[in-house]
């Protein structure tokens, strides 16, 4: 057996079986002669064949799926770490505004138990950016509900989620925007009901809040929402859609509370619509009705 011309064992036999005197695999004149066997003629005595470039050494490859798993560790293990300090504690717990750090990511603090008479707002936030946070996610959800259409509900909402100075004034303006002509034009009564057999929808659902600027007794929340609007009910001219937008409160520490001075609202961000099959009016009233709404903290 010989080396083959590529060095490894490429299998070629000096495997000339003559009977003339002549050494076993030489030929006329002394020159040794290389006879490939086919392929499937292997010697069942000589060694496996492995073409070229086949002899990889296990280990190696081993070596590296093991320093790859124990880069993926590392990297999971510092991303679950969320920025946290040598110490343990973190920005959410600190009150601290890192901009790495996850706006709303659960803090594990538990959530405010007060509620404000018949409306169910929540009230008892702490005096920390979280509370500033859960406050303003809350009243969010309260400014964009169905009930601040109707007269005698905002009128008992406003005090519970604005200061006294910003009540009076504010309920003024709502007043006007929520007129009658207006409650008309979208195809409610003056006390913002839907005509018979048909229910007026507008739900709003935080999906995040951001601390723009905070001091001990202020705050300015940005609160990015997503919310559901409009009259459901067959022959509706003004259907169910969604909607995306984002509203900017500014707080203030008043009677150990977070009360909001005035508040803004901005289209957005909103994704692309998805290709989900639109509900039937009556499915949509049916959700609105059976699933009930929560309490938002941070």
């Amino acid at each position: 057996m010989s080396l083959g011309g590529d060095g490894g064992y490429g299998g070629d036999y000096d495997y000339e079986g003559h009977d003339d005197g002549r050494t076993r695999g030489t030929a006329s004149g002394g020159h040794l002669t290389r006879t490939r066997l086919p392929e499937g003629d292997e010697d069942p005595y000589g060694p496996p064949r492995r073409g070229p470039g086949r002899a990889v050494k296990p280990s190696r490859n081993l070596i590296t799926v093991i320093g790859v798993v124990v880069l993926l560790l590392a990297a999971i293990a510092f991303v679950n770490r969320g920025g946290q300090s040598d110490g343990g504690s973190s920005d959410a717990d600190s009150g601290g505004t890192n901009a790495d750090a996850q706006p709303t990511a659960p803090t594990g603090t538990r959530p405010v138990t007060g509620k404000n008479g018949t409306t169910g707002i929540a009230s008892g936030f702490p005096k920390s950016q979280q509370g500033a946070q859960s406050a303003a996610a809350n009243y969010a959800v309260a400014l964009g509900s169905a009930d601040m259409l109707n007269r005698e509900q905002r009128h008992e909402m406003v005090p519970q989620i604005f200061t006294a100075t910003a009540a009076a004034p504010l309920q003024t303006r709502l007043d006007k925007a929520y007129s009658a002509n207006a409650l008309e034009k979208i195809g409610l009564d003056a006390n913002g009901k839907a005509p018979e057999g048909m229910t007026y929808i507008s739900r709003t659902a935080p999906l995040g809040t951001k601390i723009s600027k905070y001091a001990s007794t202020a705050a300015t929340v940005e609160v990015w929402c997503t919310g559901v609007f409009g009259t459901a009910g067959e022959g509706s001219k003004n259907p169910v859609t969604n909607d995306w937008f984002t509203m900017t409160l500014k707080l203030r520490w008043v009677d150990n509370d977070w009360k909001a001075a005035s508040f803004s609202q901005k289209s957005g961000p909103a994704p692309v619509n998805s290709d989900n099959t639109a509900s039937t009016a009556d499915e949509i009233a049916k959700a609105v009705e059976q699933y009930g709404g929560f309490t938002y903290a941070r």
